[in-house]
């Protein structure tokens, strides 16, 4: 199965010194210099795009405008890339639909490493389906249904949720889910997973007290 990249950069050295690093890896590369044409490129390649490394800073349209339109159309896994470090800037993109994060400048090894990682975790699953007193999980499709409807969840809250059911009554403290859903040590603010427990919980309707906050530690997942 081939893997197609979508790198949206306006600084084309940078496009470059990505494209080389992934194609040698055996990526398929598109490209664009802005976010109006990210958006054009994404349209007309969104069946098989796997993965958008994606600028915050770009002229025309910026990396939040161009992550709010991809994420009406796809829940396709989104890297941003940003000079910026503020903790209050990744929250922000994090409800918007960010999965990953990583800060310029960076190792090329490390985003090659990273996006590898995603993909890797977005192509595994298992041919088995669990209902959990309602909540359907399937790992196959990929697919969250909640009394036999489908809910739409972004890869971020997916793998959080499907972390917390296959440690079924285990108190997970925030560190440990950081560290085994955003698969590195992030060393931000921990309203990060409390924002998305927050959106999964609503999201899952009457099922969303399943998800259990423990006091002074992090959460677990208990049907009862």
């Amino acid at each position: 199965m081939e893997n197609f990249i979508l790198v949206v950069d306006d600084e084309a050295r940078m496009r470059k010194l990505i494209r080389d690093f992934l194609v040698a890896k055996g990526f398929n590369i598109l490209e664009a210099e802005n976010g109006e044409k990210a958006l054009e490129v994404f349209m007309e390649n969104k069946n098989k795009i796997n993965l958008v490394l994606l600028d915050v800073m770009m002229p025309k349209l910026d990396g939040w405008s161009v992550l709010r339109q991809i994420r009406q159309e796809s829940k396709v896994p989104i890297i941003m890339l940003t000079a910026r470090g503020e903790e209050q800037d990744e929250l922000f993109g994090f409800e918007l639909g960010v999965d990953e994060y990583i800060s310029k400048p960076f190792s090329p090894k490390i985003l090659v490493a990273r996006v590898e990682a995603i993909l890797k975790r977005t192509i595994k699953d298992t041919k088995q389906v669990k209902n959990y007193d309602g909540i359907e999980i399937n790992k196959e499709a990929r697919s969250i249904k909640v009394d036999g409807k489908l809910v739409e969840l972004s890869l971020r809250e997916y793998e959080l949720l499907i972390y917390l059911i296959d440690n079924e009554n285990i108190a997970l403290s925030r560190d440990k889910i950081l560290n085994n859903v955003w698969n590195y040590d992030y060393y931000g603010d921990s309203r990060t997973i409390d924002s998305h427990i927050k959106k999964i919980r609503h999201k899952l309707g009457k099922k969303g007290k399943y998800i259990k906050t423990i006091r002074g530690i992090g959460y677990k997942f208990e049907v009862k």
